[in-house]
């Protein structure tokens, strides 16, 4: 098997310009279309919605490898890292690696990139494993880094990274090309396709003992971030999470070549995507702004809680609605306070019903946006 890194001509991509030029206009235009959005925020809560987009991409970067965070936790280390007030939820190692690296690629996305930046984002994210034998630098081990899968004696390699000894020089060599081709620069590339390469160039090499694929995800938004002028805050790992498999099966197919169209269509296509699930994340929180306006004094303690757990769902909803077991669970509260509870949300109008008797479901009334 020759992977792309042992191909003649390496690391030159080759790529139909023409194909992905069409995806870019699109990009632009939603990335002005996400600017307004925002501002149709409020001051006082645009620090909320911040930490809500970046606790969810740092939940679903961390759940594509396949690693469960605790999302409150997440978010009180983002307001600390983002210098808000405090709140009193527990912060604990692992979310606060992701958060702060998280908070450090929002901050410093125009800086250009260097082997520091990638060393203190691997110490951020990585600095509680202790069964690794190098963090916050390139990995030293002679073993071959392979991706891998199946059984111990049938293993299944999908991937393997040039050899340890050869990083230093081709991570040399991809700071250069990323900080050549950024906006501006002596031979700037286009946002999609600069981003789309960069991420197949940095897992190609996969430089690091691990946390490649979050440290290349954030190399991606970095990228989108410089070419836009801004931090782009699109749902970008959250998009690709809900695709984790074709994001695995493009990965592996464009390592083994350096024709790369198909690939940057690919992700050209997720990243219009996640621009259109940030859309919908921001008009969904002026929803919930506005619910909150209509109903925040006629909520009881119950009530508010339960609301506040269905809202954590985000726009897809409740999955098959609220049931009145749902109410109790949430609740702990007994079944005929649930029923009076829930029939006083629907007259308010916070709620509205569907199904009669066992498969009566409940759902937020929200006010249709225009973000």
């Amino acid at each position: 098997m020759t992977w792309n890194w042992q191909e003649p001509g390496w690391p030159d991509f080759r790529y139909d310009a023409a194909v992905i030029a069409r995806f870019e206009q699109r990009f632009l235009l939603s990335s002005g279309e996400i600017l307004g959005a925002v501002h149709h925020v409020g001051p006082s809560e645009r620090d909320q919605l911040r930490i809500e987009l970046l606790s969810d991409e740092a939940m679903k970067t961390s759940a594509i490898e396949g690693e469960a965070l605790d999302r409150l936790s997440v978010q009180s280390s983002l307001r600390r890292h983002l210098g808000l007030s405090p709140d009193n939820y527990p912060t604990k190692p692992r979310e606060q690696g992701v958060a702060e690296m998280m908070v450090d690629v929002y901050s410093t996305y125009a800086e250009p990139l260097t082997h520091e930046t990638l060393f203190r984002w691997h110490k951020m994210l990585l600095s509680h494993e202790r069964r690794l034998d190098t963090i916050g630098t390139y990995r030293q081990h002679d073993d071959a880094m392979q991706i891998v899968s199946g059984r111990m004696d049938r293993p299944v390699v999908h991937f393997e990274a040039p050899p340890s000894d050869q990083v230093p020089d081709e991570m040399g060599r991809f700071v250069d090309w990323f900080n050549r081709t950024a906006k501006g620069a002596e031979t700037a590339l286009p946002a999609l396709a600069r981003a789309g390469l960069g991420h197949l160039y940095f897992e190609s090499i996969h430089p690091f003992e691990d946390g490649n694929g979050r440290l290349g995800r954030a190399l991606a938004e970095k990228s989108l971030a410089q070419n836009i002028g801004q931090p782009s805050l699109i749902a970008l790992a959250f998009t690709i999470e809900r695709e984790r498999k074709a994001y695995y099966d493009q990965l592996e197919r464009h390592q083994k070549t350096l024709d790369v169209t198909p690939w940057l269509e690919w992700f050209a296509e997720t990243v219009l995507t996640a621009q259109q699930v940030t859309l919908e994340r921001v008009g969904f929180f002026i929803a919930k702004a506005h619910f909150h306006d209509r109903h925040r004094e006629e909520l009881n303690e119950r009530q508010a809680k339960a609301i506040e757990r269905m809202f954590r769902e985000g726009p897809d909803g409740f999955k098959g609605g609220l049931s009145a077991e749902n109410y109790i669970s949430i609740t702990g509260t007994s079944r005929a306070t649930a029923t009076r509870d829930l029939q006083d949300l629907v007259e308010m109008g916070a709620l509205t019903r569907t199904g009669e008797r066992r498969y009566t479901r409940y759902w937020l009334k929200l006010e249709e946006t225009s973000p």
